[in-house]
């Protein structure tokens, strides 16, 4: 997965991230890679982080996406799809060869 996938990972699922652990395991990325980007996207102001003060465990916290955050997702995203309709076209071309060389 490459680091811009992985940002949109991370922004996709910010409100419902239960934890970085549980994050990091869901993802396949180790605990520190993931709180690496997503210190980096706190640092950006794409995320921001806010504790439950009134929570029994206080190192629970909330990730919320900020509108910069949300323009960026939305970027990603095209980028994202983009990237995935070239791969689509280059495999639709290859199997097209593939067939006209077994027709001829």
């Amino acid at each position: 997965m490459q680091q811009d996938e992985l940002k949109l990972s991370i922004l996709r699922k910010a409100e419902t991230i239960g934890s970085q652990r549980d994050l990091a395991k869901e993802l396949g990325f180790s605990v520190g890679k993931i709180n690496y980007v997503m210190n980096a996207l706190i640092d950006k102001g794409l995320i921001k982080v806010e504790n439950f003060a009134t929570a029994k465990n206080k190192k629970s916290y909330c990730y919320l996406l900020t509108p910069k955050g949300l323009k960026e997702k939305m970027a990603l995203t095209e980028k994202f799809i983009e990237i995935k309709k070239h791969e689509y076209h280059v495999l639709r071309d290859e199997f097209e060869k593939d067939i006209s060389m077994i027709n001829d």
